[in-house]
């Protein structure tokens, strides 16, 4: 794919803030029960984008793909929770998917490209996490989270260049425009820690 790394972390309108690395490493074990289900989401938003676009071959192909190894992550994931002895527990989502899909076009053609863009700035979001958290986590999630970034880096460039070759005139002005509302979802304070959320609130 054509985007590069370094393209990939210029999109990010902001930097994870240097509060949420360290509540995270501190909340490592409800971080990564987040994870998990943060990889599931990622298959189905594959499927659901598979599913509500099926006249274009090429992008149902890269998604079954996508999918596919998006499950084998969250396997992964399994396998280190169960190692590290954490028991799975139902958390409350945060708001970061959710506020992205409120500021994404909800009318055709737009909706397609806006939705292929979201999922972009997850993946890139992600690869920049994975890159902040492996190096201060315990060895096996150290590993695992070394190689997850490379695997979402190729999903944020698949994403991003399908949306160029569908919209080649507005792709990058709607790229933008959903990065700036990211960048806020993932700077201002939360009262629950999440995978894409912002550090916590020091009133939660």
């Amino acid at each position: 794919m054509s985007a590069s790394a370094p393209v990939m972390h210029a999109v990010l309108r902001a930097a994870t803030p240097p509060r949420w690395v360290k509540d995270a490493v501190a909340h490592w074990r409800e971080l990564l029960i987040d994870h998990a289900g943060c990889e599931k989401k990622a298959a189905s938003t594959a499927l659901a984008l598979l599913f509500a676009y099926p006249e274009d071959f090429d992008l149902v192909a890269a998604l079954s793909r996508v999918a596919r190894e998006e499950l084998r992550h969250f396997e992964q994931v399994l396998r280190a929770m169960r190692t590290l002895g954490v028991p799975f527990r139902r958390l409350r989502p945060g708001r970061y998917a959710q506020g992205l899909r409120a500021a994404a076009r909800s009318v055709e053609p737009g909706r397609k490209i806006d939705l292929l863009l979201v999922s972009a700035l997850i993946e890139a979001r992600s690869a920049e996490r994975f890159a902040l958290l492996a190096p201060r986590l315990p060895a096996p999630l150290a590993r695992l989270y070394g190689d997850l970034g490379g695997a979402e880096a190729r999903h944020y460039a698949l994403y991003v260049d399908f949306a160029r070759e569908r919209a080649p005139q507005h792709w990058q002005e709607r790229l933008m425009a959903l990065a700036d509302c990211e960048a806020q979802l993932v700077t201002a304070p939360e009262r629950v820690l999440r995978f894409h959320s912002g550090p916590l609130s020091r009133e939660a």
